[in-house]
């Protein structure tokens, strides 16, 4: 699925170029080592019932829909709020169910087959409608697909109540569903700014995108934590997230002080048994919202404003889609 050259971007369709993205954002979370609590490269983080291996089947079960879910939103762009996020669901139950087959039942991604479904959905109905494509554009336009969702499916009272529905009640947390109909406002006003700076300051890819994880777990009401340790567990997990990010050097992520306090960081949840998953899925989004094309101003706001793609070809590709 991965694109590496110029050419291959040029005889893709959009739904293809889009989809094949999203795919290397599922493999860019899961190969960042360390995460933690996470599975990585080194270990299994806190999770006794999956593997790094099992990330992978996953992510390769994933791949195909992610452009089908780019095809719905073209096809269907003229199709608005809850209606249209009722014929998506069809597409996102049948995308999980190539997850659990490929993993034998184990959860690895059904947080991001949410999450990178409503956003390749979105992307799709942008292009449609021949709209400029951003990560605030498709953000906006997830929210308008999401507008009402924590109301009907939170807000509900049954007799059964799922996870989502009891941390909510129990703690106010809104989760998946409270991020997607907010536009992915964590992602957009914390992460991603983040990220493309630290980028844009010279950071290796993997050191930013492991210093906006910690970024994202300092702010992040995380639903995967609290349904482990409690709203106890998710505010230490900040703290942590918090007090390590204040004791980086100029280096940042660079400096090996700073890669041994996040590996001790990483043995401390996994002896507390915290997952920052929900953190995880929005990391994903992040990397994923990164490879569109933006403008970061320069430091001192006075020189030339540069165009930044994280992968080559980009230029061509996105500004130019065909479908």
């Amino acid at each position: 699925m991965a694109l590496s050259s110029s050419a291959h971007w040029a005889g893709a369709s959009f739904s293809q170029k889009y989809g094949a993205l999203a795919y290397r954002a599922l493999l860019a979370e899961v190969n960042l080592t360390p995460k933690p609590g996470l599975v990585d490269r080194v270990n299994c983080g806190s999770h006794r019932d999956m593997a790094l291996l099992d990330f992978y089947h996953s992510a390769d079960a994933i791949a195909p829909w992610l452009s089908r879910f780019i095809e719905h939103g073209i096809r269907h762009s003229d199709v608005h709020g809850q209606a249209a996020l009722s014929r998506l669901r069809p597409l996102g139950l049948a995308c999980e169910n190539s997850m659990f087959l490929a993993t034998g039942g184990v959860n690895t991604h059904k947080g991001s087959v949410f999450s990178l479904g409503l956003m390749c959905c979105a992307l799709g109905r942008l292009s449609a409608r021949a709209q400029q494509i951003s990560a605030e554009a498709v953000c906006q336009e997830v929210a308008s697909l999401c507008c009402g969702l924590t109301e009907r499916e939170l807000h509900q009272s049954n007799p059964q109540q799922t996870a989502g529905q009891r941390l909510f009640y129990q703690h106010g947390l809104t989760g998946a569903r409270g991020e997607a109909e907010s536009g992915f406002a964590t992602v957009l006003t914390h992460a991603l700014p983040a990220y493309r700076r630290l980028l844009a300051d010279g950071a290796q890819p993997d050191h930013a995108l492991l210093h906006t994880l910690l970024i994202l777990m300092s702010v992040n009401r995380d639903t995967n934590v609290v349904s482990r340790g409690g709203m106890a567990g998710l505010q230490w997990l900040q703290q942590q997230a918090t007090e390590l990010l204040a004791s980086l050097s100029p280096a940042g992520m660079r400096a090996p002080l700073s890669q041994l306090k996040v590996r001790r960081f990483d043995a401390q949840c996994i002896a507390r048994n915290l997952s920052p998953g929900g953190s995880a899925d929005l990391l994903i989004l992040t990397w994923f919202l990164a490879q569109f094309p933006h403008h970061i101003p320069d430091k001192n706001n006075n020189g030339v404003i540069p165009v930044i793609f994280q992968d080559a070809g980009l230029l061509a590709a996105i500004t130019h889609p065909s479908h």
